[in-house]
């Protein structure tokens, strides 16, 4: 029987890791499949755990108020020392460019199982942007033995770098396969807030923004706020609705300058489930999250990417998502036109998604079986 152990700490890697868990647990006889959590988020990732019936096997517990790159990387890879000691896994599978993906690598490396990088490949190959992120993939994909590339962009990455092509499988992104499974549940059963949310939404159009990126913060958030407090008095009938991240550095300028217009909802971070229905339910969705660029397309939802650069080509290039940055005057024509040229938002939103169809984890696990 293989050991498995999935690594994972933030909510996105929850969301993303969460089905294969699931896959994995479909075949005891084979797998022994663990999950550890960090807990690098920690409310945000438990909302994920309880809405797919996730129990971790190990629970780091490590969020800490004030927490930096510095003191949560090394207690990372220390905590995970006398776990990966008794349960000596065969296989570590870790997901992204969090800090939980870099550090977990580097301690399953140190333990001698082999290490399964999840969503391998992504790159912008500029250091700084997105920060950590990208140098948490790029080191994390020197450390892997097998990589699992959302797309053959991914996988033509991963060659540029020396990798074996033997060694990496496209398989689209896991994020689908959570996405396409969480929009029947939420359907079948929406949570008290979202029958409340709805009741404000009526029929309005709803704009879906979302921020966190740090290298947004300061001037970036300033200006993505006057694009919305200008889009918000050039269409009065629409509704923007911001469920806003509890970083200080982007509650500040949000209330700053959103607070107090009248179709503009300031709203707390929604959970997994409520925000998969509101993602189904907006016309146009603006973010700097890498995740929203790939499940807005399978919702066929045009995306305005408010980063400059992005580790996710294919979904620009498919013409599903635009690049706008934290430019105010573009953020603000960009999402005019899709609002007032129906022709232009409807070919955006039927584009094929270059992020697969909700079989990323099958193939993942079919893969270890043949090992």
């Amino acid at each position: 029987m293989k050991k498995v152990l999935l690594i994972f700490g933030t909510r996105p890697e929850a969301i993303k890791m969460a089905p294969l868990v699931k896959e994995f647990k479909k075949y005891p006889n084979l797998f022994n499949t663990r999950v550890c959590v960090t807990a690098q988020h920690r409310e945000m990732l438990d909302q994920v755990l309880k809405f797919f019936d996730i129990v971790p096997d190990y629970d780091l517990n490590l969020m800490k108020p004030g927490q930096n790159l510095y003191n949560l990387t090394a207690t990372i890879i220390n905590s995970l020392k006398p776990i990966l000691e008794e349960f000596i896994p065969d296989y570590v599978f870790v997901h992204g460019d969090t800090t939980t993906t870099m550090a977990g690598s580097i301690a399953g490396f140190y333990s001698g199982a082999k290490i399964c990088h999840v969503e391998a490949g992504l790159r912008t190959n500029n250091k700084k942007s997105p920060f950590p992120e990208e140098i948490n993939r790029q080191i994390t994909g020197r450390i892997a033995d097998y990589h699992f590339a959302p797309t053959k962009n991914s996988k033509i990455n991963l060659i540029k770098e020396n990798i074996e092509s033997n060694s990496i499988l496209v398989t689209g992104n896991t994020v689908i396969d959570a996405l396409l499974d969480s929009v029947k549940k939420v359907t079948k059963n929406p949570s008290l807030l979202i029958k409340k949310l709805n009741k404000n939404i009526k029929e309005k159009d709803v704009i879906l923004v979302t921020g966190h990126r740090r290298e947004n913060h300061g001037d970036g958030f300033v200006r993505i706020c006057e694009a919305l407090k200008q889009i918000s008095i050039s269409e009065p009938k629409k509704l923007i609705i911001y469920p806003v991240h509890l970083n200080p550095k982007v509650q500040k300028p949000v209330n700053n300058i959103l607070s107090g217009l009248k179709n503009v909802l300031l709203i707390n971070p929604l959970s997994y489930k409520d925000f998969v229905w509101l993602m189904n339910r907006a016309k146009i969705i603006i973010t700097d999250s890498g995740g929203i660029q790939e499940e807005a397309p399978s919702l066929g939802k045009p995306v305005l990417v408010m980063r400059d650069t992005t580790e996710r080509p294919e979904a620009v290039d498919s013409g599903t998502a635009v690049l706008v940055g934290t430019n105010k005057d573009l953020i603000i024509s960009e999402v005019l036109d899709l609002l007032n040229n129906e022709s232009r938002y409807k070919k955006m939103g039927q584009l094929h998604n270059p992020y697969g169809k909700g079989k990323a984890c099958k193939l993942i696990v079919d893969f270890i079986k043949e090992l």
